[in-house]
């Protein structure tokens, strides 16, 4: 299946291979090609996606490729691939910070994710480490509580799974504090109980259920927001890395930047990612 659309495809799998949990996804940069296991509603199956500058195509076996239009819905919010940059360019494009960036990637898309919990965990497990360091930790939950498949991937674990788990022996597998290893589990139990992560859930609602768990901020809030929920007035200000992009010392320098982008500030943050790279 070919979705068609003018996509940036190398920032896109910079920024996919940056965050690609061990033995749950996979990335080649050069062939450029992501391949892991999605759920398109009847449990994990394997999908092998090709991005270009021309869009995104995905190889399936047949009952993948049966699931045809959940399969495109998949692959659209997962890349962007349905935003009008046409508006963005318009609202954004004479912007005295933004306005260069948007030239020198015209068809930079907003990256979602497959899984929303997924995504939410990842968040939790990358504060205040690097992105290779969140990589590992994500690994080791996969490892420990998702499942195999003949594919040779693994399934990232259910939310069902890791709020199962004994809170002290998911702590121990992780191996990071406790708070850490609390949070990650708070949100199993929240998704487990029925928190949906995922586009069209109420992006209010969900920030108020994530920050009422304890060991969740802002931050990943706002992360949650824009990779799961597909919110593109998401913006996470508390962000190190658009704070080096902006050149600010502060959280609040990043907050008050964002206010002359608001309604489309998830593709500030996206350009503002892609000007500094995604290095460790």
């Amino acid at each position: 299946m070919h979705v068609p659309a003018p996509l940036a495809a190398a920032p896109a799998l910079a920024s996919l291979a940056a965050r690609a949990v061990p033995g749950v996804e996979e990335v080649d940069v050069a062939a450029g090609t992501v391949r892991r296991l999605v759920d398109l509603g009847a449990g994990p199956v394997p999908v092998a996606v090709t991005l270009t500058d021309a869009g995104a195509t995905a190889t399936a076996d047949e009952a993948t490729a049966a699931a045809g239009p959940a399969l495109r819905r998949l692959l659209a919010r997962w890349f962007g691939l349905d935003d009008e940059l046409d508006d963005v360019h318009r609202a954004l494009g004479t912007d005295p910070v933004l306005g260069p960036l948007l030239r020198t990637r015209p068809h930079l898309r907003v990256l979602g994710h497959p899984d929303g919990f997924e995504a939410a965990v990842q968040a939790v497990l990358t504060q205040q480490v690097s992105l290779r360091a969140g990589r590992t930790l994500g690994g080791r939950l996969a490892e420990a509580y998702g499942a195999s498949h003949p594919s040779g991937l693994r399934a990232y674990p259910t939310a069902e799974a890791v709020a199962a788990a004994d809170p002290v022996t998911l702590q121990a597998v992780l191996r990071v504090p406790h708070s850490r290893a609390g949070a990650v589990h708070a949100i199993a139990v929240a998704c487990a109980d029925g928190l949906v992560l995922a586009p069209g859930a109420p992006a209010a609602d969900v920030r108020r259920s994530l920050l009422a768990l304890r060991g969740v901020g802002p931050w990943t809030a706002d992360v949650v927001a824009l990779r799961a929920l597909g919110d593109r007035d998401a913006y996470p200000a508390g962000d190190l890395v658009l704070r080096r992009a902006l050149g600010v010392p502060h959280a609040r320098d990043v907050a008050a930047a964002g206010l002359a982008w608001a309604g489309r500030r998830a593709w500030a943050a996206t350009h503002l990612w892609a000007s500094v790279g995604y290095a460790d």
